[in-house]
């Protein structure tokens, strides 16, 4: 190829990458079926990685990382398919993602049964309202007052100030933020898929930085949550999330903030709620992962960040 000929070329790929265009069209052979649009080159991306992902793993011969493609390979359509059908059916998977999020937190936290059931109907409630009447999202600061109810009602004087306090933080924490999965529906698989690849950009930052000393840092020193959240982690989040988004069409600064900085602290905050707990993992639900909250934690932050600043 000559420089002459060469040189419009790389300009089509320059502009592709920073262009916001990823719309695909797809004819399934012998149906007919037409499908086209965005979701058609999101599904070609996240089959692509995880195809090339199954390659290097099964080179490794690694069980754990075995373990966790299996996973990674169940969790995509799960969550693809529901997301792409509409939003009725992101309300019903993010009111299931909900509901076991808060059944582990309340064994994590020993959570009474009333604020539990509170908890679990909130886990419901919160999708409903984004999908059928959004403005209802904003009663979130109210619904945390109404969570310290039971242990005032059972006037539970020597516990009550801690059954009250983790049961409206977890109600912004778990069923609030899930349901932004319905706030963003037109995003939402795009953006859960970025704070994914972030977080294995945030492992792959904290595995080859560590020769640094800066990278060695943990995030929290004077009373580390969890020594394998560094410095390193976090710039290697950062420059996941641009190099994602990029590659999605969806490079802003406040995706990248959302992305990159929003899924760290979410990691950490989880780390935060198991130390407490004094646990290594929410539940043993997701091979290789352990359990749903210890998979979801990322979009925790990331999902109202990105409602926000995206």
């Amino acid at each position: 190829m000559s420089p002459a000929s060469a040189a419009p070329a790389l300009t089509g790929v320059v502009d592709w990458l920073l262009g916001d265009e990823r719309s695909w069209t797809l004819v399934v052979p012998g149906a007919g079926w037409v499908l086209t649009g965005r979701a058609v080159f999101l599904a070609a991306a996240a089959i692509a990685i995880l195809v090339v992902a199954g390659i290097g793993v099964a080179i490794s011969g690694k069980a754990e990382l075995r373990r966790r493609w299996t996973t990674w390979a169940i969790i995509i359509p799960t969550v693809g398919i529901p997301i792409w059908v509409g939003r009725g059916t992101t309300a019903l998977l993010a009111a299931l993602l909900a509901l076991q999020a808060v059944r582990e937190l309340a064994r994590l936290t020993r959570l009474p049964r009333p604020e539990t059931a509170l908890l679990a109907l909130l886990a419901v409630v919160y999708p409903l309202a984004a999908w059928l009447r959004p403005g209802l999202m904003g009663l979130a600061p109210l619904m945390v007052l109404v969570c310290a109810m039971p242990a005032v009602l059972a006037g539970d004087a020597e516990h009550g100030v801690r059954r009250a306090t983790i049961a409206g933080f977890s109600s912004v924490w778990i069923p609030w933020s899930l349901a932004h999965l319905v706030v963003l529906w037109q995003d939402a698989f795009l953006i859960a898929f970025a704070a994914a690849a972030a977080d294995v950009a945030a492992w792959t930052g904290g595995t080859f930085l560590r020769r640094f000393a800066w990278a060695r840092r943990p995030l929290s020193p004077l009373s580390p949550l969890s020594p394998n959240k560094t410095v390193g982690g976090l710039a290697g989040a950062m420059i996941g999330s641009v190099l994602i988004l990029t590659l999605l069409g969806q490079i802003t600064p406040g995706l990248v903030i959302a992305v990159g900085l929003g899924g760290v602290l979410g990691d950490l905050l989880e780390s935060l709620v198991k130390r407490t707990a004094g646990v290594k993992d929410a539940g043993s639900w997701l091979p290789g992962f352990g359990g749903l909250l210890d998979r979801v934690d990322s979009l925790l932050l990331v999902l109202p960040l990105a409602a926000v600043l995206g």
